[in-house]
């Protein structure tokens, strides 16, 4: 997983791979098929269980207070000191050839898998009459994920943790007020 978050996923080897992990080629190849089939089964351990994204998020007092920790963890996970810089997700499939379409596509629906959860959130709160009901559930969710991957390539190019955080408090100056 840190081979392909550091380098991407059509610039790491399998010789990277194989460096990383302490295995042989032909042992990557029984375990997981391809290169590809092992940048998949790594960024689902990444991204982790949608699940325990949408137990998070309801733990929160407020869909705002959710996403506000969905983006304080994003900015310590992008600036830690024993993980590349940035987001797996945002910065290893960000390539342009055809043979990783279906890399970039994964990569894509994980997005998609958050987005929806985060819309959900957003969405009960707006069913008990904390936000609005004219609230736009999608485009929140779609700034959230805008500005959490804009931190990654801001981390990527150096930004520090407190930068991060200063990115995301001032985003989440733009959520409607909560009705009381």
């Amino acid at each position: 997983m840190l081979a392909f978050w550091e380098s991407g996923y059509e610039t790491t080897s399998i010789s990277d791979l194989t460096a990383a992990m302490g295995v042989t080629a032909p042992s990557i190849y029984t375990a997981f098929g391809d290169k590809k089939r092992l940048f998949l089964e790594a960024m689902r351990r990444y991204a982790g269980d949608p699940d325990d994204l949408k137990k998070t998020l309801a733990l929160a007092p407020t869909a705002r207070d959710a996403v506000a920790r969905m983006m304080e963890d994003a900015a310590r996970l992008y600036t830690g000191d024993s993980t590349p810089k940035g987001c797996l997700l945002a910065s290893a499939a960000a390539t342009g050839s055809r043979d990783a379409a279906d890399v970039r596509d994964a990569t894509a629906q994980e997005r998609r898998v958050i987005r929806a959860i985060i819309i959900e959130r957003i969405e009960k709160d707006v069913e008990l009459g904390l936000l609005s009901p004219d609230t736009k559930a999608s485009v929140l969710a779609d700034t959230a994920l805008a500005v959490t991957q804009g931190m990654s390539v801001l981390a990527r190019d150096g930004a520090d943790r407190n930068s991060l955080l200063a990115v995301a408090q001032a985003s989440l100056n733009g959520w409607p007020d909560y009705l009381k």
